[in-house]
């Protein structure tokens, strides 16, 4: 038996908890450099904001329909997202993070009322940290990830779904003849993993509910379409194909990528930039464990600014020990931008991606008479560092190549961010009388 723990409108969610006064309001979290909506409350979602609108086709709504923007606000979601983890932990004996607002719990052998469980379980996340929740539970991780959609929407669109499993559903609970009829009003396209595209084929066989695929032969669908469908299949009619993954399997490739805020046009600044990413990058490859072989940098221009000439390049460098030293990382990234850098462009994005990835310890060392490319790696600086910024927030102590003034002029715009209430001192709230 799995569970599916999801917090609702999560970025939403997150600002709400620290500023009630936007409970009812519509509200969307916008990506990076405030271009367009990834996230939406209810309210937001009523007035027909899509997932992805750009701001400035909704920026009407702001005094029109009461619409309130904010940038996105990574480092408090991210806080909020390790809380949310640690209480959904509670409910089983073994946990899967499957997204910032998402895990799986196994609950194969927990006794007693487990729709009861789960109520005090949401009902304790939201005591204690302000997330609304919706739980799903099923004898598969299809099942269950199923049970999350009807529990969502039976509590948000009355009607869809009988009201007895809005919040909670557990579909282990149900009979038979319940469980087929709730798979039967799920179109195929709510299933877990079936795209638009997938359900337009699935459609045109036939195929229009979750009832109909859990119906459909296996093997018809494997040699159709393929085996991952037809272990959707049986997991729709309660075969697990899929285990609960304790440990999330490190990463091929690790990549940061930005737009920036605005144009760049000078090297300096977008050496800082690009050596930020590498930077980045190079946490995260300590973080997994790994080191990197070869890295890869890529500068473009804009390619909606017709006006503006128009340059887009990109190259790979093997290292020559793999290595996630910040500042090796840095060296070589910074060689590359300066032989892909053309004057007279205005760069609107760039990216590094670290790739050829090895866990550490597995690395060959360098014969003494082979020249020195790169400057050697500082594991313990690196350590340090990392403990430093782990402690008092990231930033506090980076490579100096990535610039030392703030705001940067090529940082992205986050006009509407509102303070990293739980993990930065200034940005704690302040209670007065």
């Amino acid at each position: 038996m799995f569970a599916l723990i999801d917090g609702n409108n999560f970025y939403a969610s997150c600002e709400r908890v620290f500023r009630p006064s936007l409970n009812g309001r519509p509200l969307v979290v916008l990506s990076n450099n405030d271009g367009c909506a990834i996230a939406r409350s209810e309210e937001a979602k009523a007035l027909g904001v899509r997932m992805g609108a750009p701001l400035f086709k909704i920026a009407h709504l702001l005094d029109e329909a009461g619409l309130v923007a904010v940038s996105a606000n990574f480092e408090l979601y991210g806080d909020m997202s390790e809380r949310l983890m640690s209480l959904a932990a509670g409910l089983g004996h073994r946990q899967e993070v499957y997204s910032i607002d998402e895990c799986f719990v196994d609950l194969t052998g927990v006794r007693g009322d487990l729709t009861l469980r789960a109520q005090r379980l949401r009902a304790r996340i939201a005591q204690w940290i302000g997330i609304p929740t919706c739980i799903g539970m099923g004898s598969t991780k299809t099942l269950a990830k199923l049970a999350n959609h009807i529990a969502k929407n039976a509590e948000r669109k009355p009607g869809s779904y009988p009201v007895e499993h809005a919040q909670v559903c557990h579909l282990g609970a149900v009979g038979v003849d319940a469980r087929e009829a709730l798979l039967g009003q799920t179109a195929i396209a709510e299933v877990w993993g079936v795209g638009p595209r997938l359900a337009a084929q699935l459609q045109a066989e036939g195929l229009h509910t979750a009832l109909d695929l859990a119906r459909a032969n296996p093997v018809v669908v494997q040699r159709r379409w393929s085996v991952v469908l037809a272990k959707t299949a049986l997991e729709l009619s309660g075969t697990a194909c899929l285990g609960l993954e304790d440990v999330t399997p490190d990463k091929q490739q690790l990549a940061c990528t930005r737009s920036f805020g605005q144009p760049v046009h000078a090297l300096p600044e977008l050496i800082e930039a690009v050596n930020e990413f590498a930077s980045r990058a190079a946490e995260k490859l300590r973080r997994q464990g790994s080191v990197a072989a070869q890295l890869m940098v890529f500068i473009r221009t804009s390619p909606f600014r017709r006006q503006d000439r128009q340059h887009s390049a990109h190259r790979s460098l093997a290292l020559p020990v793999p290595t996630h030293d910040s500042t090796v990382l840095c060296e070589a990234a910074s060689a590359l931008v300066r032989h892909l850098y053309q004057p007279g462009h205005a760069y609107a994005k760039a990216g590094v991606m670290l790739m050829d990835l090895r866990p550490v310890g597995l690395e060959q060392g360098r014969l003494a008479l082979e020249p020195a490319l790169l400057p050697p790696s500082k594991p313990a600086l690196m350590q340090a560092m990392d403990a430093i910024n782990q402690r008092h927030g990231r930033g506090s102590l980076h490579v100096a190549s990535t610039g030392a003034t703030h705001p940067r002029a090529w940082g992205m715009k986050q006009a509407r961010k509102t303070p990293a209430y739980t993990t930065r001192w200034a940005g704690l709230l302040v209670a007065s009388a």
